[in-house]
C-alpha cells in the first residue's frame, strides 16, 4: 500500500463524468461501482482513461455477499479486464452462511490477481462479530484497505461502534477506510484513533443526488479538512 500517513481521500464515482471534479478537488483515489455492483467494461474503460489517480473497481455481480463457482470465475475474468485497462486495483469481499468472512473464496479471488492491491468492501459491516471478522482478514494477499461504516446503516448507526473497535484493536486503523455517510465532525476523532483513509460519495455531489456529478469544490473542502486534521495531529497542535 502507498504511503497514507498524510491522509488518503477516495471518492466514489459512477461514470467518467464524475472524474474531472474528483481530480480538480484533490482526490487521491477513485472507487468505481454502479448500484454497488461491477460496472460494464466500457464504463470502467472510460473512467480509467480520463483519470490520472488510481482507480479501484468493484467486483460484485448481485446484491448478496455470497457467490458460486461460476460467478467467481466471471469476477476473476472481469478483474483481469479492469486491470488490463489500467485499474490500479479492485474491491470485493464475501461472507459465508454464518455471516462471517468467507476466507476461502476471498483468498481464491485475491490469489488469482497476484500483485493487484484490493479493498475488502463494506460486507464487513454485515458480519455478526466484526472483531473476529477483522481477524480473519489478516494475512490475505494484496489486501490494503477495508471499507467500513461500522454497521450496515453506515456511520449514522455505526460511528460509536467503529471507534470502540479501534480502541479494542488499534491495528485495524492501518487498513481501515471509513466509508458510509462520513461527516466532517467525525474526521478529527477518527484521525486521532489512527485512521488515515476516508471515502466520500454523496457528500461531494450537489444535493447528495447520484444525478449530480461530483463537484470539485466539495471534494476540495474534504481535501483541505483531511490535510488540516492530519497535519495538526502530526504536529500535536
Amino acid at each position: 500500500m502507498g504511503d497514507t500517513s498524510a491522509g488518503l481521500l477516495e471518492v466514489a464515482v459512477l461514470h467518467a463524468r464524475d472524474v474531472p471534479g474528483c481530480l480538480a478537488g484533490g482526490a487521491d483515489r477513485l472507487s468505481l461501482s454502479v448500484d454497488g455492483r461491477s460496472p460494464d467494461v466500457p464504463t470502467a474503460a472510460a473512467v480509467i482513461r480520463v483519470s490520472d489517480v488510481p482507480v479501484r473497481v468493484m467486483l460484485r455481480l448481485d446484491a448478496s455477499y455470497t457467490t458460486n463457482g461460476g460467478d467467481l470465475m466471471r469476477m476473476i475474468g472481469l478483474a483481469r479486464e479492469y486491470v488490463a485497462l489500467g485499474a490500479e486495483g479492485v474491491s470485493f469481499g464475501f461472507l459465508d452462511a454464518d455471516l462471517d468472512v468467507d476466507v476461502e473464496t476471498t483468498r481464491a479471488l485475491a490469489e488469482s490477481l497476484p500483485g493487484v492491491p484490493w479493498t475488502f468492501h463494506r460486507a464487513i459491516d454485515a458480519t455478526l462479530d466484526p472483531l473476529r471478522s477483522w481477524g480473519r482478514l489478516s494475512g490475505l494477499p494484496g489486501l490494503t484497505t477495508v471499507a467500513s461504516g461500522g454497521s450496515p446503516q453506515g456511520l449514522t448507526q455505526g460511528y460509536d461502534d467503529l471507534l470502540a473497535l479501534l480502541d479494542r484493536a488499534p491495528s485495524v486503523a492501518r487498513v481501515l477506510m471509513v466509508a458510509g455517510g462520513l461527516r466532517a465532525d467525525q474526521v478529527p476523532w477518527l484521525v486521532r484513533a489512527g485512521v488515515r483513509q476516508f471515502q466520500v460519495d454523496e457528500q461531494v455531489r450537489p444535493t447528495g443526488s447520484e444525478r449530480a456529478y461530483v463537484d470539485a469544490g466539495l471534494v476540495r473542502s474534504w481535501r483541505l479538512l483531511l490535510d488540516d486534521v492530519v497535519s495538526r495531529r502530526a504536529t500535536g497542535s
